[in-house]
């Protein structure tokens, strides 16, 4: 939005901005700097880079600094990077008057959603503009250490890391919100000085008449703070929105759907969007981080049961989008599904996917041989001499991690999937025969699985400065445990494993016998057998231990056996021998199989209606009808002897036997192909 000269404002303008001066406090730092850079001072500064926190007043301040230069005289051009797409095209259209005004102020707003325009602001845009020009960044992260390395920008660049207010200016805000001294210091010590969490809980205490210097934002408090700040919510189905809001990533009619069966979607979405607290990004709507918190507390702590039925609700469509999404949908996919385990026991940073923006996945191309060859020689020539291994081996295994403005390759991982123990793989990788060992040591392949391998996760110093680096390598890991077909066994490659063993326990992954040798480097790997615990189970277990706060949780599951294809075909015959022996029936092994735990009610009940679906089947194949004849009149009727079926059939002995033998045969077929490839199927990444 570009604003023209003040002289030119119109009388309500005119109010908002003195309204807004009135109502504006502290930043006195940072108001001198600007101004003195709208004067053309001796060291003003061309560029200013704030950055801080959600709700920290980086937009307030901002909005000041658009009521200064206008009053100034200066066109100010206005650019909110929330509603930019992140390209360089788009940045320029929106920002185009800055380059043909001579003393323009350009403010942009917002700017982690464009970080990864940076280096192309710095070397390509922000140069062209005129000379008069004065620029103001403001974002949550810090600008990129090659601003201070050059030596041009050095001099003209400033960089602010706002923080919360100090004491005085907090004062301050509070009594220009008319509350109370006696509440200053309660409210202070409350929020600690956060700009946000300050204007809301004074909107709370001006209307507590009786609040005293004792006050503490007790839970009631808390819960009337958000009942304020939303108003009157309209009805229940509003205030669960908000909640379903506060506790997701981001929000969207489909999410809303899902968690609200049979309300509204598109209402509630269009009334989530218009709250003041909320804002609006690529991929649905969100809270400020402030706000989303005490939300998400205040039900937890309020309806236990109920926050743990919208937090499955919730979790079970966001997994089914993550397992079904495709392309570049994946990752973020699997962000939302991975934000909702913030508070099972790690930091939520961990979370949250940082590299949105900055860094883009692509596939392996034979130009990037050497770029990644060289990274991995960084980890020492054995593990590049791996790397290469593979790279020859399972190039699509590898994806790749690249800045979004220069095309830098700066990470890259690999998801190998091992169907046998070749003799070269083992020799080659010493992770790879290790965890052979374990597979035919402890539960070897059935026949359509395959062993998958988190193999490499290494980044260049680029990621050195952000906090906790950055985690799309991890979040690549995620979607493909959640998308995996016909997955026998994984296992997660770690340095330092012992260090992380209580961490991968949650995600009932366990630490297996040994180390594998690389060079230098020593590594453990942490395996999971997948048909002992199939996905479904594994998402429970990970979401008990979530809503527990991170809680060590007992296992309260069964455990699945995990059979032969021999031994599978045995038992399926046992149990329809069993038919009508229950005490005999109660005791087969595929009571503790795939088919069943698919299945919800008792594993019994389950287990007899995946075999009569399986024998239905042979019916709907116009070759296999007489099979299917056979096989029901046999076990399903109750005849005494396969003599007597073969009489009540009308057939020979002997022809009786020929379609009993191939019906057992298909309903073996059928049945194997559900348990070792489960009742659905993801598509590819």
């Amino acid at each position: 939005m570009n604003r023209g000269d003040a002289r030119s404002a119109n009388r309500l303008e005119q109010r908002l901005r003195a309204a807004r001066q009135r109502n504006f406090v502290g930043r006195s730092a940072e108001l001198e700097l600007f101004r003195a850079a709208l004067n053309g001072g001796s060291g003003a500064f061309a560029v200013l880079f704030l950055h801080g926190p959600g709700g920290i007043g980086k937009s307030t301040l901002m909005r000041r600094f658009a009521d200064e230069a206008a009053e100034a005289g200066r066109a100010v051009v206005e650019v909110d990077c929330r509603t930019l797409p992140p390209s360089p095209a788009a940045f320029e259209a929106d920002a185009v008057e800055a380059l043909a005004v001579e003393n323009a102020v350009l403010l942009i707003d917002t700017f982690e959603r464009c970080q990864g325009l940076e280096m192309w602001l710095l070397d390509q845009f922000l140069p062209r503009l005129p000379a008069g020009a004065v620029v103001v960044l403001a974002g949550r992260r810090p600008p990129d250490p090659r601003w201070r390395a050059d030596a041009g920008w050095g001099e003209v660049l400033r960089v602010v890391a706002l923080r919360n207010l100090p004491p005085e200016d907090a004062v301050a805000l509070l009594r220009a919100r008319g509350v109370r001294p006696q509440l200053h210091d309660p409210l202070l010590g409350f929020t600690g000085g956060h700009p946000l969490a300050l204007r809301l809980a004074a909107e709370v205490a001006v209307q507590d008449e009786g609040a005293a210097a004792t006050w503490t934002p007790t839970r009631d408090v808390v819960q009337t703070l958000l009942t304020h700040l939303v108003g009157d919510v309209p009805s229940a189905a509003h205030r669960t929105a908000l909640e379903v809001c506060a506790h997701t990533r981001t929000t969207t009619e489909e999410l809303l759907r899902a968690a609200l069966p049979g309300e509204d979607a598109a209402e509630l979405f269009a009334w989530l969007r218009g709250l003041p607290f909320v804002e609006s990004g690529p991929h649905g709507l969100f809270p400020h981080d402030v706000v989303r918190d005490a939300l998400d507390a205040d039900l937890r702590w309020r309806d236990q049961r109920g926050y743990e039925e919208m937090h499955r609700r919730i979790h079970d469509h966001l997994a089914e989008r993550a397992r079904t999404a495709s392309g570049s949908a994946v990752l973020p996919a699997t962000a939302a599904v991975l934000h909702l385990q913030r508070h099972g026991g790690a930091d939520p940073r961990d979370w949250e996917w940082r590299g949105e923006g900055e860094v883009y996945e692509d596939v392996v191309s034979p130009d990037d041989r050497a770029a990644l060859l060289a990274l991995a020689a960084s980890e020492g020539a054995e593990s590049a001499a791996v790397v290469e291994f593979w790279l020859d081996r399972q190039p699509r295994a590898f994806r790749v991690y690249r800045r979004s403005d220069t095309r830098e390759l700066v990470a890259f991982m690999a998801w190998l999937e091992l169907t046998e123990p070749r003799e070269d793989e083992l020799a080659a990788d010493p992770v790879a025969a290790l965890a052979w060992d374990h597979v035919l040591t402890t539960a070897p392949l059935r026949q359509g699985e395959h062993v998958a391998v988190q193999r490499f996760s290494v980044k260049n110093s680029y990621f050195d400065g952000m906090p906790l680096g950055a985690n799309v390598v991890e979040l690549r890991t995620s979607a493909n445990l959640l998308r995996a077909e016909r997955m026998g066994w994984s296992f997660m490659t770690v340095a330092h494993a012992h260090t992380v063993v209580d961490m991968m326990r949650r995600f009932d992954m366990e630490l297996i016998p040994g180390e594998a040798v690389v060079g230098e480097r020593v590594l453990g790997l942490f395996a999971h057998d997948w048909r002992v615990v199939p996905l479904p189970r594994w998402l429970e277990h990970v979401d008990r231990q979530v809503l527990s706060g991170g809680q060590p949780q007992p296992q309260r599951r069964t455990e699945l056996s995990v059979l032969s294809r021999p031994e599978f075909d045995t038992a399926v015959r046992d149990a329809l021998r069993a038919w009508q022996q229950p005490e005999v029936f109660a005791v087969n092994p595929l009571l503790r199989s795939r088919l069943v735990a698919e299945r919800e009610g008792d594993a019994a009940d389950a287990l007899r209606d995946v075999l009569v679906e399986a024998v239905d089947d042979l019916h709907a194949d116009p070759r296999a009808v007489k099979q299917h004849r056979a096989v029901a009149a046999t076990f399903f009727q109750g005849t005494a002897t396969q003599e007597v079926a073969a009489e009540r059939l009308g057939l020979p002995f002997s022809t009786y036997r020929r379609h009993l033998s191939r019906g057992l045969e298909g309903v073996c077929d059928r049945l194997w192909q559900r348990e070792v490839h489960g009742s659905h199927s993801a598509p590819g990444a």
